[in-house]
């Protein structure tokens, strides 16, 4: 008799626990390391900030940022103190390879003149930090000394979507699948210039010349970096990714 309450009782907690458990993760979420998640509405410690957005991209910055964007508390101090407006949303599990997690739309940059076009994008913490460092300190100062203007928009072809790399069939899940890549598909300056990737990437002019400069310093901020020159699906933009191994293209 007592060895069938027993049983009763076992069979009882794990029905309990069965219910009480959280959908997992994306399959691969976890290659990058954990994500130190507060509560959405958690207040943020500047405290914590180093002032890494207003630093100049040098050998250790990658490594910085990657360090930094691993910690959320770290990270949203981060961006608070550079008064760029990152605003949490709730993680959630779209897929069995899609969905968000330390994530929150990209606002205004009180920073910069530089705005995001179509602005509000959802992305990780880690590469809204990457992007809000390359927006000032690589694609700010190559406009004003190639073209001796601003960069008013940074056009782009969105951050989260659930897909694989390139829409290859039986590919991995791309970053994107996860917001943690923005496409980026080139700029408008103060006087109406669009200088795009689509356009100029193969030209010798000016245009040209800056979109392979925001390349070439963005690989010392974003960990993957990939451009034309690496295959045909990357014509129009520049694919910028933080986290992982370093690959520039």
């Amino acid at each position: 008799m007592r060895l069938i309450l027993a049983l009763s009782l076992l069979g009882g907690l794990l029905v309990l626990v069965s219910c009480g458990r959280a959908n997992p993760p994306p399959p691969g979420w976890g290659d990058r390391g954990p994500v130190s998640q507060p509560p959405v509405n958690a207040p943020v410690s500047v405290a914590l900030a180093s002032g890494l957005i207003d630093q100049r991209p040098d050998r250790g910055m990658r490594e910085r940022v990657d360090a930094a964007g691993a910690d959320l508390a770290v990270c949203r101090a981060e961006l608070e103190a550079a008064r760029v407006t990152f605003t949490p949303v709730p993680d959630r599990v779209d897929s069995e390879t899609c969905g968000l997690a330390g994530a929150g739309t990209l606002d205004i940059d009180r920073g910069t003149v530089a705005r995001l076009s179509p602005g509000g994008p959802v992305m990780t913490c880690q590469t809204a930090l990457a992007l809000s460092v390359w927006r000032r300190q690589v694609v700010e100062p190559a406009a004003r000394e190639i073209f001796g203007q601003d960069v008013v928009d940074i056009v782009h072809y969105g951050t989260y979507a659930c897909r694989s790399v390139s829409n290859r069939p039986g590919a991995r899940p791309s970053a994107h699948s996860r917001a943690a890549a923005i496409d980026v598909a080139g700029v408008v300056l103060r006087d109406g210039t669009r200088v795009m990737v689509k356009q100029d990437w193969y030209g010798d002019g000016p245009e040209a010349r800056f979109l392979k400069r925001i390349r070439d310093e963005g690989c010392q901020v974003f960990s993957t970096v990939l451009s034309p020159d690496y295959d045909a699906p990357h014509q129009d933009h520049l694919h910028l990714e933080p986290g992982g191994r370093a690959f520039c293209r």
